[in-house]
């Protein structure tokens, strides 16, 4: 009985590594899917920091 809870532990530890690797495949595939759309909120976000900030420092 001992032995068998030994071997089901140790092929779980692998479990971790598997699910982390597959979180950041779909990362990087909705990245790439929504990468304009990403582009032009950052844009737009940066846009409105400089002029926030020059109106701030002006």
């Amino acid at each position: 009985m001992k032995k068998d809870s030994k071997k089901l532990r140790k092929n779980n530890l692998g479990m971790g590594t598997v699910e982390m690797i597959l979180i950041i495949v779909v990362l990087i595939g909705l990245v790439l899917i929504f990468k304009t759309q990403i582009q032009e909120l950052a844009g737009t976000i940066f846009e409105k920091i400089s002029a926030d900030s020059a109106a701030i420092l002006a």
